[in-house]
C-alpha cells in the first residue's frame, strides 16, 4: 500500500469513526500531506505505507525543524499540534495495518505552557446579548437569530459548531438539551429559560418553511447559518462596543465556565457541562478565577 493511501484511509477512520469535525480533519489532513511531502522529498520518491515504519528519529525531527522555518514559521503550540497528529497517524499505522515506528518514542515536541481561557466579564457579556438587538443594518429575525446563537453559548457553554448544528426538531427547548460534542460525546445540558426564549423569539420571526431535520439557524438568503457568520458578527460588535480581541463567540464559552467556578460551582460538574474529556482541561479555569481574586485584593486592599 502507497503511504498516501494509508494517510486516506487514517482521515477516513478520524471522520467515520472518531466523528471528528470538518475542521479537525481539514487540519489533520494538511499536516499529514505536508508530513508526506517532507518524507518524500527527503526519500527522493514515493513512500510505501512498509517505508513509514523506518522513519528515524532523526527524519522526524528535520520534518519539525523545517516548519520552525520560512516565511510562516510554526509557533511551538502548532508545532506540537503537528507533531501530535503525526503520532495519532503512526498510531493507527500500528494498529491496523501492523506497522509500528518506535522512533517517534525518541522524539520530544517543544514545551508549550497551557494559556488560561480568557472570557469576557458579565458585562461585556450582557452587552454582546444586546448588541444584535441595536444594529440597524439586521432585518429583526436576524438580530434575534444572532442573540439565540450568543445566548447559547453563554446560558449553555455551547461551542459555535455545536449551537449551530441544532435542528427544527430540537426546539422550542427544554428544560435540557442534548449535545453532541467533540468525539460524539453525548452531554446533557441545562436550559435556562432566558435561553429558551430567546431561541423561541427567533424561531418566531424567521421566515423560511424548516423540515424537523433542517438546521434550526438560517442565514439570510435560507442556507445553514455558517460558523464564520457568527464569529464576522462578533467582530463587528466588538468593535462598536470597544472590547478587546479576545471577545470572540468561544470567550463567552469560557465565561460560561469561568462565571459558574466564581458562584461556586464545583470542577467536576463544569467539565461535564463543557463536555470536556479531562478534568484537567477545566482546571485551567481556576487560573482565570484566581487572577480574578488578585485583582480584586489589589484595587481593594490598602496596603496592595
Amino acid at each position: 500500500m502507497e503511504a498516501r493511501a494509508a494517510l486516506a484511509q487514517w482521515l477516513e477512520h478520524l471522520e467515520q469513526e472518531r466523528r471528528l469535525s470538518p475542521r479537525t480533519l481539514a487540519a489533520y489532513g494538511f499536516i499529514g500531506r505536508r508530513y508526506l511531502t517532507f518524507l518524500e522529498g527527503h526519500r527522493g520518491g514515493p513512500l510505501t505505507a512498509a517505508d513509514l515504519g523506518g522513519i528515524s528519529a532523526a527524519e522526524i525531527r528535520a520534518w519539525l525543524a523545517v516548519l520552525r522555518q520560512g516565511e510562516a514559521p510554526l509557533s511551538p503550540r502548532s508545532l506540537s499540534q503537528s507533531l501530535s497528529a503525526i503520532r495519532t497517524f503512526h498510531g493507527f499505522l500500528d494498529r491496523r495495518l501492523g506497522i509500528a515506528n518506535p522512533a517517534l518514542a525518541l522524539v520530544r515536541g517543544p514545551r508549550v505552557r497551557p494559556s488560561a481561557p480568557r472570557p469576557v466579564s458579565e458585562d461585556q457579556a450582557a452587552e454582546l446579548l444586546a448588541e444584535p438587538g441595536l444594529d440597524a443594518n439586521l432585518d429583526p429575525w436576524e438580530s434575534a437569530r444572532d442573540e439565540a446563537v450568543l445566548t447559547l453559548l453563554y446560558g449553555c457553554g455551547l461551542r459555535i459548531s455545536e449551537a449551530l448544528s441544532l435542528r427544527r426538531r430540537d426546539a422550542p427547548l427544554g428544560e435540557a438539551l442534548r449535545i453532541t460534542g467533540k468525539g460524539a460525546k453525548t452531554r446533557m445540558v441545562p436550559v435556562l429559560p432566558r435561553v429558551a426564549r430567546a431561541v423561541q423569539d427567533y424561531l418566531d420571526a424567521q421566515p423560511f418553511p424548516l423540515s424537523p431535520d433542517d438546521p434550526l439557524f438560517r442565514a439570510r438568503r435560507g442556507g445553514p447559518l455558517s460558523p464564520r457568520h457568527v464569529q464576522a458578527a462578533v467582530q463587528g460588535m466588538r468593535g462598536r462596543l470597544g472590547l478587546p480581541a479576545s471577545a470572540t463567540p468561544h470567550a463567552l464559552r469560557h465565561a460560561f465556565a469561568t462565571h459558574l467556578l466564581g458562584a461556586g460551582a464545583d470542577l467536576r460538574s463544569i467539565q461535564e457541562l463543557l463536555g470536556h474529556a479531562s478534568l484537567s482541561t477545566t482546571q485551567r479555569y481556576t487560573q482565570v478565577d484566581s487572577a480574578a481574586l488578585l485583582r480584586a485584593y489589589a484595587s481593594a486592599h490598602p496596603r496592595a
